[in-house]
């Protein structure tokens, strides 16, 4: 028979933390914690294969699950000494998600189930506390109500808010016996009004009821958007955890907290977290309450004056803190641990690896490495390379004026400026449209997910450093600042209040996450700086590292970024995007429209200077790291001019009429440009291009050679080649223009001619192609387009459908497609290899600056990848993970 059910509780377990896959980290790690012996109040795990049998058979169990699910409950009643639906000692327990991956939010949680109108008095009567049965019932209800019946969770809130108001409270602690016995008479009704029945008092079909909800959150949206968001695949699932309640909410001898076992934010190492007395979990994660800080220091530090748990339940902390050391130290990495004190006892109720953000990332891992928790390639692999993207960016300059308009707690670093939106939808629909956004909600739910990920920085007036805005803001690499309690956010008038100030939706803010600032307006920013952790860690990840890593770069700005993040030379330079610039984009349009060669060489004199002055530039900045040069590769039409007003400038430069450039304009026109006239064919129909660039390229590299002492040897790659003859032809051009410099300057130029491999003849034909070039550089966004028959520009509108519905894993603009276009890298690769042994072979698509790219350009032994300036760092890191895994 398969087993669907692993036990878990009293010192012993059915798994462990190596049965992730199988029981998902929740259910892993409590297994793991109970046979290390820690208090963890027993339950059981419905695997993740059951969850994949639940989909796979049209919503359904599996045969033989409700009977094992019955024994292992059983256990539990066993354990615990109540039962399950028993009227005078009823047993209670929580119903919770545990993929294998954390998601922290995204999927369905129910607490306090097993309660009913008769367990309830039998609860109360076992605690010795009416208060905190009812409470514990009031919250059962909305919980079960919102995430099994699908009545939402604002219709008790209402409730609930209304009641303290007529009573003149503040606090739902403040709420009495009967106060919250005729809530729960009300969210009853409520229940009944909105879901047209009575709630549920079986606390079997409560159970079952929970179990399928939390099956079916898998597919909520915001599960697949968190999913898609982190490259987390729909065939993993999620297990389900059933175990006893243990309660926080029994009066002031109790409390629920979430700690880490080093800051989140900033990786030193101290612990970290918050508390709440005399409540449950639910509270401190949702904002709704503010908590309180763990420890005495930490307290000092915020000049917070409510009392710490150190300082409230000093025997507890201890417990507590000799906990957090072995679970770490066990572990071997930062854990995040969610803990509730029952009348003075402390229990365990999950740990796992704790979300943190870049910055801590790095000073986590090179911490347990000076501290021999791990070696250097651990440490290594320890930080996700994407998430450096946080570290790469512009922070704000401290010397630049700001209007601090409020503050409130640093709960993800990090600067962000952007136009205010109330709602994760607006957000959306406006970053969607190019704005920055900072998303400013009273608190974030997980149903906030596609707004918080679209959004620059978030805002919150409510909520801790552990609260759902913070732990996500962290994962996702967002600033954000939590907790800003002076902010009177109005949804309906869609304004906020700080003070006498009122902002509208779309105006400007500015909020520092490291400083817990809120500043009106926009506030200058610093380029980032390389030093300290961050560059031990990337020096680490040089010694290992196979791959050499290169830019994709043609202006002197880029180059000087790519250098100081550690680029080895540029892999792209695309000679097109220099065209564009103003000063020569008549010269450049001229030369396009001119009717015959002579028309042509006179415009391409004009460029010329420019031109060589542009790789002037490049070759000083980048000295002797060699430098790769793409030859004019895009259609002609796209340097045409578009209005009528440039095409007037144009004539009057020309001397040629508007209706003489407008005709030859046409003539130029293609249906489908990006297989037209474009690339290595634009060079065979107008070599004097071509020679041009060539010239630029040699002059340049003779200049700066004779400048610094040096010697320059430029790689001149020719666009789009399909075969051999294309680039034999085109390599005989620029080898006379190499001969010509070289006889007016008195010495021959050093150079390489390679072509890039963008088409899949040009990949089957890579043998005879490596015959004669020197190089090759995949280019892979051509090439992901002519392998799949897909425009890139164009595919937005329906890759989106193919990644929902499983057909595709992953974009394949984004991330290379190793069975169809990555077959045919490897076997240019392969084949232009088995012709030219030492033929240079690199990659410079976007595909450059991505991990799992990288990882597959590793496996295949290309010598480098290029990629953007501020992904030069991430690749770096990759490349040295890709080492260190194949070791």
């Amino acid at each position: 028979m398969t087993k669907w059910v692993y036990s878990f509780g009293g010192g012993q377990a059915d798994g462990g933390a190596d049965d992730k896959n199988l029981l998902g980290g929740k259910g892993a790690n409590l297994a793991e914690m109970s046979g290390l012996g820690l208090p963890v109040p027993p339950g059981f795990t419905l695997s993740t294969d059951v969850c994949n049998a639940y989909y796979d058979n049209n919503e359904n169990y599996p045969d033989g699950l409700r009977a094992q699910a019955a024994e292992a409950l059983a256990r539990v009643e066993q354990a615990v000494g109540a039962s399950f639906g028993d009227h005078g000692k009823p047993l209670l327990v929580s119903v919770r998600s545990g993929a294998r991956a954390s998601m922290p939010g995204m999927m369905d949680t129910v607490l306090n189930l097993g309660l009913n109108d008769q367990t309830v008095a039998g609860l109360a009567a076992q605690s010795g506390n009416e208060r905190f049965a009812w409470d514990s019932y009031r919250r059962f209800i909305q919980m079960y109500s919102d995430v099994v019946l699908g009545i939402d969770h604002y219709h008790f809130e209402e409730l609930l808010e209304i009641h303290k108001e007529k009573l003149g409270l503040q606090l739902d602690t403040e709420l009495g016996s009967e106060d919250l016995r005729n809530l729960v008479d009300q969210f009853k009704a409520k229940v009944a009004e909105e879901g047209g029945g009575a709630f549920p008092q079986d606390v079997n079909e409560q159970l079952w009821g929970a179990i399928g909800a939390v099956f079916g959150s898998w597919q909520n949206a915001r599960a697949v958007t968190y999913r898609r968001l982190h490259d987390i695949p729909a065939s993993w699932g999620t297990a389900v955890n059933i175990q006893a309640m243990v309660f926080g909410n029994m009066g002031e001898d109790s409390a629920t907290g979430v700690a880490f076992t080093r800051d989140p934010s900033t990786g030193d190492k101290r612990f970290f977290g918050e508390y709440l007395i005399n409540a449950q979990g639910e509270d401190v994660v949702a904002g709704i309450r503010t908590p309180q800080h763990l420890t005495r220091a930490a307290r000092q530090a915020a000049g917070d004056e409510k009392p710490s748990l150190e300082e409230v339940m000093p025997e507890v902390f201890g417990e507590l803190e000799a906990i957090y050391q072995r679970l770490e130290a066990h572990y071997r990495d930062m854990q995040d641990i969610e803990f509730t004190v029952q009348k003075n006892t402390l229990y365990m109720l999950q740990t796992r690896s704790g979300k943190r953000t870049a910055e801590a990332a790095i000073k986590i891992a090179v911490d347990m490495a000076n501290e021999g928790l791990l070696n250097r390639e651990e440490a290594i692999l320890r930080v996700d390379p994407n998430s450096l993207d946080q570290l790469l960016h512009p922070t704000l300059d401290p010397a630049a004026t700001r209007q601090v308009i409020t503050r409130g707690l640093p709960a993800s670093p990090g600067a962000a400026t952007g136009k205010v939106a109330f709602s994760a939808d607006e957000a959306e629909a406006l970053a969607n449209n190019g704005e920055d956004i900072l998303l400013v909600r009273m608190e974030t739910s997980p149903e906030d997910i596609h707004g918080m990920h679209a959004a620059r920085g978030i805002l919150t007036a409510r909520g801790g450093m552990t609260s759902h805005a913070a732990v996500v803001a962290r994962g996702m690499g967002r600033p954000c600042v939590s907790g800003a309690g002076q902010l009177r956010i109005d949804y309906k008038s869609q304004t906020v209040r700080v003070g006498d100030i009122t902002i509208s939706a779309g105006d400007i803010l500015t909020i520092d996450g490291g400083s817990g600032e809120v500043m009106l307006g926009a506030v200058a920013t610093i380029q980032p700086k390389m030093s300290g952790d961050f560059g031990t860690l990337m020096g680490w990840a040089d010694e290992i590292r196979e791959l050499g890593i290169r830019t994709n770069s043609e202006t002197p700005a880029e180059a000087k970024v790519a250098i100081e993040f550690g680029a080895e030379g540029i892999g792209l330079c695309r000679t097109e995007h220099m065209f564009f610039d103003a000063d020569r984009i008549l010269a450049v349009r001229e030369m396009i429209l001119a009717a015959d060669m002579a028309g042509r060489e006179t415009a391409l004199a004009k460029i010329l200077p420019m031109q060589r002055q542009d790789f002037v530039d490049l070759f000083t900045i980048m000295s002797d790291l060699p430098v790769t040069i793409r030859l004019l590769d895009p259609p002609l039409h796209e340097f045409l001019p578009k209005t009528d007003d440039e095409l007037a400038q144009l004539s009057a430069t020309t001397g040629a009429t508007a209706d003489d450039l407008r005709h030859r304009a046409n003539q130029l026109h293609e249906y489908n440009p990006m297989l037209g006239h474009r690339g290595c064919r634009l060079g065979i129909s107008y070599p004097e291009i071509y020679e041009m660039q060539a010239r630029a390229i040699f002059e340049a590299a003779a200049i700066v050679g004779a400048d610094q002492g040096k010697t320059v040897v430029p790689e001149v790659m020719i666009p789009l080649i399909a075969g051999k003859a294309e680039f034999i032809y085109l390599q005989a051009r620029i080898a006379a223009v190499a001969e010509q410099v070289g006889a007016e300057q008195g010495a021959m130029p050093r150079y390489l001619i390679g072509t890039m491999i963008e088409l899949p003849r040009a990949a089957l034909r890579a043998g005879e192609i490596a015959e004669q070039a020197e190089f090759f550089s995949f280019g892979t966004n051509d090439l992901t387009q002519t392998v799949y028959g897909i425009s890139r520009d164009d595919s937005a509108g329906f890759l989106e459908d193919y990644l929902a519905k499983g057909i595709l894993d992953a974009d394949p603009f984004a991330t290379l497609d190793r069975d169809g276009v990555g077959e045919l890298v490897r076997l240019a690769a392969e084949r232009g290899r088995q012709a030219r042994a030492d033929l240079k072979l690199g990659i410079c698509g976007e595909h450059g600056g991505d991990p799992a790219s990288i990882a597959f350009c590793h496996e295949i032994g290309l010598d480098y990848v290029s990629c953007s300036p501020y992904r030069v760092p991430i690749a770096r890191l990759a490349a040295a993970q890709a080492a260190a895994r194949g070791r």
